[in-house]
């Protein structure tokens, strides 16, 4: 079934809800060092790789802001629909992914949910076998950042819809 324009125009969606805090503005310090956080993760992972992990700890962490921000910046860097759809169910969608990004999947769900207490050892290892060591510090090293970001949007209540790619420039 098409929607019309017409029919489109008519639909109402629920309310925007206003940002709760303006974090950047008050905590400018704090906010200037997460942004330097952001370029040093960002230096030394492979940009596709580097928006998996973030857009996988942001579902996880139900980060609308952040999975708006890194869905829209993903496309741009030429990610596909196909592997951004698939992102939430990797297990299952294995085939879509190569073994050094399921590894780092893995990894970003260990450090991202930490519900055990600790990140595993098979998911460490398995992580270890695809990226050496000073990669692994830097991915460890992403996911951290984009958990950190995940917890100020969240509770900043960001409000997702707005951003559009490279809306942020470093």
């Amino acid at each position: 079934m098409t929607i019309t324009t017409q029919e489109q125009q008519q639909i109402t969606y629920a309310h925007e809800h206003p940002p709760r805090l303006a974090f950047a503005e008050k905590h400018p310090e704090f906010y200037k060092a997460m942004v330097g956080l952001e370029i040093a993760a960002s230096k030394h992972v492979d940009p596709t790789l580097y928006e998996l992990i973030k857009l996988r700890a942001s579902q996880l962490n139900n980060c609308a802001f952040c999975l708006d921000m890194h869905t829209k910046d993903a496309l741009a860097g030429g990610e596909t629909v196909q592997r951004i759809v698939q992102l939430s169910a990797w297990r299952e969608s294995r085939h879509f992914y190569t073994e050094r990004e399921l590894a780092a999947l893995a990894l970003t769900e260990a450090i991202t949910v930490l519900t055990d207490g600790f990140v595993p050892d098979e998911v460490y290892e398995e992580a270890a076998r695809h990226f050496d060591e000073t990669e692994l510090a830097h991915v460890i090293g992403a996911v951290t950042v984009i958990n950190a970001w995940n917890r100020i949007a969240v509770t900043s209540r960001f409000t997702p819809g707005h951003y559009t790619p490279g809306m942020y420039k470093r």
